[in-house]
């Protein structure tokens, strides 16, 4: 039997190597040895896909690529959700989270929404591209506890400010914590438009998210 510690690689190599036909013979191989799902997830196939990030930004990996290490991240993750204890899978708090007006990458959106699910969020995912009033809107008809914006654009970055401004203008701020997100995106950005927080990465949105309903 192999240690937790090359299960976890050979987690990582099935997503950043887009094995997504392997990865979920590996994660039952995981399971059956007795490891923790969550750490299985957080530590082997999101260390892959950071390392599929990472190769993208170094111009080895393009868009095609990223989309196919996803898909085994995505085969990895639904095959550990059937292994979570029942009180992982209780709803700690309601997200609404989309990527702003102008800006159609979602690949960071969509593994932010997977591990707050995994989390025990209860995730509405309003999708890439989305028009700035659609998240006022959203929230007005909704019951959410947190708003999760993000653009990997410098050019649709202010469309977060903007959603934050008419959210105040309809009397809506009050009713909802705000996080952002995304490659151009600061915590110096996110102080001046007024969001409740800003975070680098999946894994710390979900802990700021745990933080922001008190189930931290």
């Amino acid at each position: 039997m192999q240690s937790k510690e090359e299960l976890l690689s050979r987690l990582s190599d099935c997503v950043c190597d887009m094995e997504d036909d392997e990865v979920v013979d590996v994660v039952k191989e995981y399971i059956v040895a007795g490891y923790d799902p969550q750490e299985g997830m957080l530590e082997g196939l999101v260390d892959g896909m950071k390392r599929a990030s990472v190769l993208y930004e170094e111009g080895e990996y393009f868009v095609p690529e990223l989309i196919v290490c996803s898909d085994a991240m995505y085969a990895g993750i639904e095959e550990f959700q059937k292994y979570l204890p029942d009180t992982e899978k209780q709803s700690i708090g309601k997200v609404a989270i989309g990527v702003v007006e102008g800006d159609t990458h979602d690949i960071g959106k969509n593994l932010v929404r997977i591990m707050l699910e995994t989390g025990g969020f209860d995730v509405y995912d309003l999708g890439r591209d989305v028009a700035l009033d659609t998240f006022v809107d959203y929230v007005r008809d909704n019951d959410v506890d947190i708003l999760c914006m993000s653009s990997l654009m410098t050019t649709t970055m202010p469309g977060m400010g903007k959603v934050i401004e008419k959210l105040k203008k309809a009397g809506l701020r009050d009713k909802v914590k705000i996080m952002v997100g995304g490659a151009p995106v600061s915590p110096a950005f996110a102080e001046k438009i007024g969001a409740d927080g800003y975070t680098r990465n999946a894994i710390e949105a979900v802990e700021f998210a745990k933080k922001l309903v008190g189930a931290a």
